[in-house]
């Protein structure tokens, strides 16, 4: 099916109208949701241009609602640059580059890997806050794994739930059922993909995202039940997904 087919097709969506059948168009996103950069590329025809954008904006605008924080926290400061189109890589729906910090969306099969490649971009950006003495070049989930949060501010106690959520058992004293799977997965295919630190906790965000009730965006995430990717189940997404509010909740309060 041709990239235009597929976005003529549309996306299931369940949520408030915050467009009301008015076209935005890709500055629009960047203004709205505070992106350093917008780059779209030459490949993608005016009507692509006209359907994807109204997607994108509806789906980044359900994940800031979902999140409880304003729309331009979805930029990451003005520090994340957006891509689509453009600059992905071949065979690759959406892709989070960290040197250039820009999150590129495929014009062919981007649609339902937005917030696990968000998620990419927040679990990089977040990593000069609450590990100060350690590069910012690292993914905050890898370091998690080998180091300390910095305690100091209750943000960061807040989220460092999220992370025992995503890597621990509810003792916080051994690996919890989630990553064994992906280890044992990761040995019988001879691979290092699906228990690389940054990609449990990016399936871990996105499994919390597909469980809100009121916003059902299948742009944003979706394929979670079909896909041949391993997702956390039962207590790791209880507790992950009642962390992951508590700290988009307390971060939306400081910045509204």
């Amino acid at each position: 099916m041709s990239a235009n087919n597929r976005l003529k097709r549309g996306f299931y969506r369940q949520g408030p109208d915050y467009r009301f059948d008015d076209q935005v168009d890709f500055s629009d996103i960047r203004d709205t949701f505070g992106f350093r950069t917008m780059v779209v590329g030459k490949w993608v025809t005016k009507e692509e241009r006209f359907i994807s954008a109204n997607l994108i904006y509806d789906a980044l605008a359900d994940l800031a609602q979902i999140l409880q924080v304003p729309p331009k926290t979805i930029g990451l400061r003005g520090k994340l640059n957006f891509a689509f189109g453009h600059g992905g890589q071949q065979h690759v729906q959406a892709h989070y580059n960290s040197r250039t910090r820009t999150l590129a969306l495929a014009k062919n099969a981007g649609g339902g890997a937005l917030a696990h490649e968000w998620f990419h971009a927040f679990d990089h950006h977040i990593t000069k806050h609450i590990f100060p003495q350690h590069s910012p070049q690292h993914f905050a989930s890898k370091l998690w794994l080998e180091h300390t949060i910095e305690q100091s501010h209750p943000l960061n106690l807040a989220l460092n739930k999220f992370y025992q959520g995503v890597f621990l058992e509810p003792t916080g004293q051994h690996a919890n059922q989630y990553v064994l799977d992906c280890i044992e997965f990761d040995k019988q295919q001879q691979q290092f993909y699906m228990s690389m630190p940054e990609e449990l906790a990016a399936r871990s965000f996105e499994a919390c995202i597909a469980c809100n009730e009121q916003i059902v965006n299948h742009f944003l995430v979706s394929g979670l039940n079909s896909s041949a990717l391993i997702y956390p189940k039962h207590d790791s997404l209880k507790i992950c997904n009642h962390a992951l509010n508590n700290y988009f909740s307390q971060l939306g309060q400081r910045l509204f």
